[in-house]
């Protein structure tokens, strides 16, 4: 006589939820390997081993001072709560005029004067972040505006097409429906 049981004997007690407990659970564990590249890419890009932003844009010359320039991410502007849609740049001075500048700021069309820079840059001057406002009816041919204060009151500014720093909002203004 056989003590050894069939596979119906072995699950007739066992109810059909805990027999697909086990599937499930191995699903839960899998699921999260799809979601590592980007976590990599993500943390590699906040340590700043993959350089100062997924898109760089080079050197940019700002009066006797020079910055590098990238697009944080390729993606289009996000909703930044009631202040409307933002787009994150960072900057880099150059060694030499990293104890110079006392304040980078961005803006999108030029400023008026030093009160109505833009956005500041925030960090360390060998990586500053900031989050630009995009206005509501900016065009495709619209500038951004780096402006460099200086610890001595001197202020240098330099523009820069939208067109050129951020491709892809360039894009998603035209899906909105501003005029390009």
């Amino acid at each position: 006589m056989s003590t050894a049981r069939s596979p119906s004997t072995r699950r007739a007690g066992v109810p059909a939820w805990k027999r697909w407990l086990f599937r499930v659970s191995a699903v839960f564990v899998v699921l999260p390997l799809f979601y590592l590249p980007a976590y990599f890419h993500s943390q590699e890009l906040n340590r700043g081993t993959k350089g100062l932003g997924e898109r760089e844009l080079g050197e940019i010359a700002v009066g006797p001072w020079s910055v590098r320039f990238a697009e944080w991410r390729v993606e289009q502007p996000f909703r930044n709560g009631e202040a409307g849609y933002a787009k994150s740049f960072t900057l880099a001075l150059c060694d030499t005029c990293a104890k110079q500048v006392k304040a980078a700021y961005l803006r999108v069309g030029k400023p008026r004067n030093l009160r109505a820079a833009g956005s500041i840059f925030f960090g360390s001057p060998y990586r500053q972040s900031v989050a630009l406002p995009i206005p509501e009816r900016v065009t495709a041919d619209a500038e951004l505006w780096i402006t460099l204060e200086g610890w001595d009151g001197s202020v240098h500014q330099a523009a820069l097409p939208l067109a050129e720093a951020s491709p892809i909002t360039i894009e998603w203004l035209s899906k909105r429906g501003n005029p390009t």
